[in-house]
């Protein structure tokens, strides 16, 4: 499951303006299917309009947010639950663990709504699809049509993500990479924090859905690929995990922070970005021991990219890998190892920093094992 926590925007949308920079894509045919029903009954529940909570919680959209939410919180959550917390917010009740956030929610609603109407009237998933397919080489051949739900509650740290879903007697079933129905997920109470203005938080709302479209689109392609399967196939341990969401989070991270900063990097950049490689190598090396139990090994893994933006560590060290390719060998090879896999990702990297004493360094223990073929 790719997860987009707050602070997390990504990918490029301004800097991407038509007809700069335009490629021919072989075949690039992304269909978004906008289902807002688990949003707009939410909201009239926020609002004290009619509505039954456990038609809300019965929605897909609710379902997976349910079931995503109890994932995160590490706790099991009932549709009761959910059912209950949705009745107290109706009338305005105290909600008691307010796992889902509806409180918050509730008192944003009327940012909500209008954030919601804006995304149906400005042609808001052409607009996303567009921008993403101008992150992937120029022969990329995806064909896919992508369930896009929003709702309006959820974990706190959460405003998007992306997941393989497979539904069973009206259950979603999160599966692993290559199963079930690639599907996307965006909370609208966090949308609201994007900024002052409707327009801003829209804008902000773009950046965030592109980047789970990337994802989701990029898991599409793995899934078609021959040389991913085979990525998938030979590297099945959790270090390999790391190398994989490090590359998938980090292009999009890269691409966020090209479009976010305009050049300007901040003050205490060098050290948040040597803090994140630390944490990286520790991890990978840990993950690497004998000894590391699976459940020490998920965690580590977890907390790569669900945490606080400079605790990502995975995403953040994706990052910095995908800056130093596209900077020193330019867009072109950064999209192309979309193709070649996390291996080969890094030990680029590698190369890059042979040549360059300057740059943040992966350990030789990590670097040992990105060049080893199996």
């Amino acid at each position: 499951m790719h997860r987009h926590c707050r602070g997390m925007t990504a990918v490029l949308l301004m800097l991407l303006a038509a007809g700069a920079g335009a490629q021919e894509y072989a075949s690039f045919e992304v269909l978004l299917q906008l289902n807002t029903a688990s949003a707009e009954k939410t909201l009239e529940l926020y609002e004290g309009l009619a509505g039954r909570p456990s038609d809300v919680a019965a929605l897909p959209g609710s379902r997976i947010a349910l079931s995503t939410t109890a994932a995160l919180a590490r706790r099991p959550l009932t549709l009761a639950q959910l059912e209950r917390s949705l009745e107290a917010v109706k009338y305005n009740q105290d909600l008691g663990d307010d796992i889902f956030r509806m409180k918050e929610a509730r008192e944003h609603a009327a940012q909500i709504k209008e954030l919601l109407l804006l995304l149906r009237s400005r042609n808001f998933t052409q607009r996303v699809v567009s921008t993403v397919a101008q992150l992937f080489p120029a022969d990329v051949r995806v064909s896919t049509r992508l369930p896009l739900f929003v709702v309006a509650f959820g974990h706190q740290n959460i405003d998007a993500y992306v997941q393989r879903v497979v539904w069973r007697g009206g259950e979603p079933v999160n599966v692993g990479e290559g199963q079930g129905e690639v599907t996307i997920v965006v909370n609208l109470a966090k949308a609201v924090s994007y900024g002052h203005s409707a327009d801003e938080r829209f804008l902000g709302l773009l950046t965030v859905v592109a980047h789970e479209v990337f994802h989701a689109v990029f898991s599409v392609y793995k899934t078609g690929s021959p040389a991913w399967r085979q990525y998938y196939q030979s590297y099945r341990r959790p270090f390999d995990q790391l190398l994989d969401l490090a590359q998938n989070e980090g292009v999009a991270y890269y691409l966020n922070l090209v479009q976010r900063s305009r050049g300007t990097l901040p003050q205490d950049w060098d050290v948040k970005v040597g803090g994140a490689f630390d944490t990286f190598n520790r991890a990978a090396e840990e993950m690497l021991l004998p000894s590391t139990s699976q459940a020490r090994a998920y965690d580590l893994l977890l907390r790569s990219n669900t945490s606080g933006y400079w605790e990502n560590y995975g995403a953040i060290t994706g990052m910095i890998v995908a800056r130093q390719i596209d900077r020193t060998l330019g867009r072109a090879a950064l999209a192309q190892t979309l193709n070649s896999g996390p291996h080969a990702f890094f030990s680029i990297y590698a190369d890059l920093m042979r040549q360059d004493d300057s740059i943040p360094r992966l350990s030789f223990r990590v670097l040992e094992e990105v060049s080893r073929v199996r």
